[in-house]
C-alpha cells in the first residue's frame, strides 16, 4: 500500500503561482510514477500532469501546459506541482496519484493509490 497526502492548496487571485506537495508513505515511492488530477465540481476528474518514476519524462494537458511543472524528489517520496499564472478555471480539488503502468498514463483507471485530495481554488 502506498499513502498519498496532499498539502499546499488555497485561495489565490488569478495571476499569481502557487505549489503542491504530495508526500508519500509505505512502498517505494520511486517504483510508481506519478500524477496530479483535479476535479471542479459537477465536472469529471481530469488529468493535468504526469511524471515518470525516475522524474526523467513528464506530459502535460493542453490547458496547463507552460504554465503547470510537475517534479518528483525520490529522496523525500514527495512529488510536487508548481502552479504559474492561475486562471479560475484552475480552481478544482486536486489529487495525486500513483502507478505502476509501463509508461505513465493520463487516465485515472491507470493509477492504483490516491490522496485525498486538496481544494485551489482561483478569484478573478
Amino acid at each position: 500500500q502506498v499513502q498519498l497526502v496532499e498539502s499546499g492548496g488555497g485561495l489565490v487571485q488569478a495571476g499569481v503561482s502557487l505549489s503542491l506537495s504530495c508526500a508519500a508513505s509505505g512502498r517505494t515511492f520511486s517504483a510508481y510514477h506519478m500524477a496530479w488530477f483535479r476535479q471542479a465540481p459537477g465536472k469529471e476528474r481530469e488529468f493535468v500532469a504526469a511524471i515518470r518514476r525516475s522524474g526523467g519524462s513528464t506530459s502535460y494537458a493542453d490547458s496547463v501546459k507552460g504554465r503547470f511543472t510537475i517534479s518528483r524528489d525520490n529522496a523525500k517520496n514527495t512529488v510536487y506541482l508548481q502552479m504559474n499564472t492561475l486562471k479560475p478555471e484552475d480552481t478544482a480539488v486536486y489529487y495525486c496519484a500513483g502507478g505502476n503502468t509501463i509508461a505513465p498514463v493520463t487516465t485515472a483507471g491507470g493509477y492504483d493509490y490516491w490522496g485525498q485530495g486538496t481544494q485551489v481554488t482561483v478569484s478573478s
